[in-house]
């Protein structure tokens, strides 16, 4: 029969489910909830014993399982020391004579524990699960007292992963009690095959010598396994294998599990734990005649689209609230079209990986770093975590690689370098004696799990030793800089190469695959702040599919975090929005994650002439057989704005044969553009045969019919009129950007124009004049009231240092659900002709001229912002007035909320302030 594995309690407990799906036993205590609690700081008698003390000695109450230093556990103290917590509390188990367990998901650092004032265990390290047996000294028919101490001062040998965000202190995963028989199951593996072949290994405790069977009850009964043991007293060993008659295969797409349980019976009674499998095979292979390898799911390559996950709450740090907000973190993950993600330097709680199991998501998890240096009893404690944290996550089926370390962190001695991700003079301070323990520390994990892809070093200072997968990280923005940098990669990696490894080690026939990557830290003085992704996403990861080498990438990264900005969503789980709609109809960021792909080879946006002949290259990459064989068509437009209306330039279909894995050309294509400025658009459409959409993308050009006032299909003439070439502004702060193809004010003001009209010689009656612009509101940040402060950011961005973002030159905030709105007056002569609401300052991948016109790839000014467009036409006896007087004054007025003005090279729309007159 299935166990009930997700199944929630009804209860005020925080996190009152089970705290192990994969690992669940039905006579159990959730210990969550208020604890007595006393900290003693480092320093201020934290070394004084407490165990004895009674309940009056407990100055506070805490809410376990946050760690001290968060605010939901009530305290919020970022304090090292010693906490000491108390509890007490009657519980039987059902079955008399059961054995009982006190369990810890974690605590931070070291961990003692008395019951009823009995020590009963120690335990090391801050990530590992551990437990304490109890039975001899708890009261069945009595009140126990339960009392821990946990003592964290963030030594350099700790484990300590990026805590720096929100520290890890004391207990920060759930406590429980659990009864079980006197012979137990200890754990179990599970190791699959395609062919349905299930091997399990595992260790029983007996407390006395005995015949007992093992019995594996999956799927409804619909897979049954049993088998008799001779069991000795103390730990016992199993080793047994079934078979799974049409085997369902563990995937993103189909992530079936085998649910159900595994029962010990004999003399002792029954021990019965609720557990589950995926049937999936991790692996590499070549394909073809390439002499690479791609990463291999079930055998057929898998491109991996994945981001990077800090892990990180706002309120409960790295402990989730409740088990609801981690399984909506995997689905927010899926809703973009993801299929992994990189559990960043920690493991992640059991629950969150049930979700990835249970939802379908593949999962890269890091080991936690140490900060210090690569010592015995750095080493001693790494490797003890380590070991504590494969043995926990080894039957997750959407694990597919564990990561020993990460940028070298921890395996530098003495390093001076300060920078983000360390100094690139490595070999200087990452010691050939260190990088043969990597080495030892790779070929342990291959030995300990052979199921898996293992990788040494997730690496930015080309440092990798030995590894199954040839991973590196890159932070750059430009489109020329990005091509050339992937380029560079792609053509040096090949058997023998050197490059990205460190020691006169080279590489094998490994996969290559990106680890890290964005723009956050390809941004000098400070980095990108909070400002635009989307632009350099579409890109980056077009330009990702343009090499068939490449088995995928690690967005950084999933959420914002507390210094970096750079998540698809905000932390609190909220959207930011890319505008890729606006240039294709129904296009979202999955589209861009799609196994089948169509790779537009062209810049995000090119300048050029009004009415050219342009070619544009395309690619197809394949990364699943959903296909194979049969004939996709791909259907194109060319589109294009004029003055609000959408037009039509140019359409086709084309049909392609769609045969094979990887990357290869397709016949380019040829469009004419426009005769008039605009930002045109190619959208392209991959259709299957019942005319389903299967991926879209697009291109940008900037149009330009090189005349001065520009040229737009419409009747009459225009006057071009600079946004930055204002008579006069009444604004507190007032600055231009963009090169000056934008003009901003803030907060309440005004800017006023000098407005020439056609001489009667020119044109001898003007009978209608409508004046068009693009606005948004301007939302003042810090650093344009009181100046930019450019914060170089070290290693101490890593320790959660401010980021002080709004004095960062390059913030310009990413369209979000935070709006800022403006109320805009128009008036020609003092006369008001128009009203406009600005609902918000967005910038996003929609403002292609902002994007288009900055002046350096490694600074950004105003990137992406843009407005919308405003047009007010002007009364038919003002006009009278003006057809006499053939110039006016034209004033835009904004309220609190402020005004943007984008000219020509900026924002969304190749105006200036434009009056249409005929």
């Amino acid at each position: 029969m299935s166990s009930s594995i997700a199944s929630s309690v009804e209860t005020n407990l925080p996190r009152p489910e089970y705290p192990r799906p994969d690992w669940q036993r039905s006579d159990w205590l959730n210990l969550n909830g208020a604890w007595a609690f006393r900290l003693d700081p480092a320093g201020e008698g934290h070394g004084q014993p407490r165990q004895d003390e009674e309940a009056s000695a407990y100055d506070a109450r805490i809410t376990v399982p946050f760690s001290w230093a968060s605010p939901l556990s009530g305290v919020g103290a970022n304090e090292k020391g010693v906490g000491w917590y108390r509890r007490e509390l009657q519980w039987k188990p059902a079955v008399a004579d059961s054995r009982l367990f006190l369990r810890f998901g974690a605590v931070d650092y070291s961990c003692d524990v008395w019951v009823n004032g009995t020590h009963v265990g120690t335990h090391l390290g801050g990530y590992g699960a551990f437990e304490f047996e109890v039975t001899p000294v708890w009261l069945t028919d009595a009140t126990n007292t339960v009392v821990v101490r946990a003592e964290d001062n963030d030594l350099t040998h700790q484990a300590r992963g990026k805590q720096g965000y929100g520290e890890i202190r004391g207990i920060w995963q759930p406590v429980w009690l659990e009864a079980r028989p006197q012979t137990y199951v200890r754990d179990a593996k599970f190791a699959t095959r395609l062919d349905g072949r299930v091997e399990v290994t595992g260790r029983l405790d007996a407390r006395q010598a005995g015949k007992a069977k093992l019995r594996f009850d999956f799927a409804d009964g619909a897979v049954r396994h049993e088998t008799e043991l001779t069991l000795a007293a103390g730990e016992n060993e199993f080793a047994t294998s079934f078979d799974v008659a049409d085997p369902q295969l563990w995937s993103p797409e189909t992530p079936h599990l085998y649910e159900g349980e595994i029962r010990l019976s004999g003399e002792f009674g029954e021990d019965a734990v609720g557990t589950y499998f995926g049937i999936r095979e991790i692996g590499t292979a070549k394909f073809g005649d390439r002499d690479y390898r791609w990463i291999t799911l079930n055998r057929k390559p898998v491109y991996l689209n994945g981001t990077l996950d800090q892990s990180f709450h706002a309120t409960g740090y790295f402990t989730y609230p409740s088990d609801e907000e981690m399984r909506d973190e995997i689905y927010l993950m899926k809703r973009l079209g993801l299929n992994f993600v990189r559990i960043h330097i920690k493991p992640e709680e059991p629950r969150k990986l049930y979700w990835a199991d249970k939802l379908g998501i593949l999962v890269m998890e890091d080991m936690p770093c140490f900060w210090g240096n690569p010592d015995e009893e750095a080493r001693a404690s790494y490797e003890r975590e380590a070991q504590e944290i494969i043995e926990r996550d080894y039957n997750h089926p959407s694990i597919f690689s564990w990561v020993m370390f990460n940028e070298t962190w921890g395996l530098k001695t003495n390093s001076k370098g300060t920078g983000l991700t360390g100094d690139l003079s490595g070999e200087l301070d990452y010691l050939p004696e260190t990088q043969e323990w990597v080495r030892e520390r790779y070929h342990w994990a291959k030995r300990f799990d052979p199921t898996r892809i293992v990788e040494d070093n997730s690496p930015c200072n080309r440092d990798h030793v030995e590894t199954d997968i040839n991973t590196w990280h890159f932070y750059i923005n430009g489109y020329e800089e990005v091509r050339s940098h992937l380029q560079e990669v792609v053509d040096m990696t090949y058997p023998g190469s050197d490059k990205n490894y460190i020691g006169g080690n080279r590489q094998s026939d490994a996969p290559l695959m990106n680890s890290e990557c964005g723009n956050v830290w390809g941004i000098v003085d400070g980095g990108a702040g909070d400002s635009d992704l989307a632009w350099h996403y579409r890109y980056m990861l077009n330009e990702f599919r343009r090499h068939d080498k490449m088995c995928g990438f690690v967005f950084t990264e999933f959420r914002d975090v507390v210094n970096e900005f750079n998540g698809y969503y905000r932390l609190d789980g909220s959207d930011k929005q890319f505008g890729y709609e606006a240039f294709v109809p129904g296009m979202t960021l999955s589209d861009l994650h799609a196994p089948d792909f169509i790779v537009i080879d062209a810049a995000p946006c090119q300048t050029v002439q009004a009415g050219a002949e342009t070619t544009v290259a395309l690619l197809r990459s394949s990364y699943a057989d959903r296909y194979h064989g049969q004939t996709l068509r791909l259907v194109w437009e060319l589109s294009y704005d004029n003055l609000g209306t959408r037009k039509i330039a140019e359409r086709g279909e084309i049909d392609v044969s769609w045969e094979g894995y990887g990357v290869a050309a397709l016949a380019p294509l040829a469009v004419r553009m426009p005769s008039q400025d605009a930002v045109a658009v190619l959208g392209v459409q991959l259709v299957d045969e019942a005319g389903r959409v299967v991926t879209r993308n697009f291109t940008t050009f900037d149009v330009r019919s090189g005349r001065e006032h520009g040229v737009y299909e419409a009747d009459g003439g225009f006057v071009s009129v600079p946004v930055t070439g204002f008579a006069s502004h009444t604004f507190a702060h007032e600055w231009s950007s963009i090169q000056g193809a934008k003009a901003s004010g803030g907060k309440a003001g005004e800017f006023v124009y000098d407005v020439k009209l056609p001489e009667p010689s020119a044109y001898e009656v003007i009978g209608e004049i409508e004046i068009l612009f693009e606005a948004s509101a301007k939302r003042l940040l810090a650093r344009n009231v009181e100046g930019e402060h450019i914060h170089q950011h070290g290693i101490s961005m890593m320790h959660g240092a401010s980021a002080n973002v709004e004095y960062n030159p390059s913030t310009y905030y990413m369209t979000d659900d935070e709006k800022h709105e403006a109320r805009v007056n128009v008036s020609v002569d003092g006369e008001r002709i128009g009203v406009f609401v600005l609902a918000d300052d967005p910038a996003d991948s929609r403002g292609v001229l902002s994007w288009h016109y900055q002046p350096v790839a490694n600074k950004l000014e105003e990137a992406g912002s843009y407005g919308y467009l405003c047009q007010a036409s002007v009364p038919g006896r003002l006009a009278a007035k003006l057809d006499r007087s053939r110039s006016f004054k034209l004033q835009l007025q904004a309220d609190e909320g402020g005004i943007a003005l984008y000219g020509r090279n900026a924002g969304r729309y190749p105006i200036d302030l434009l009056v249409r007159y005929r």
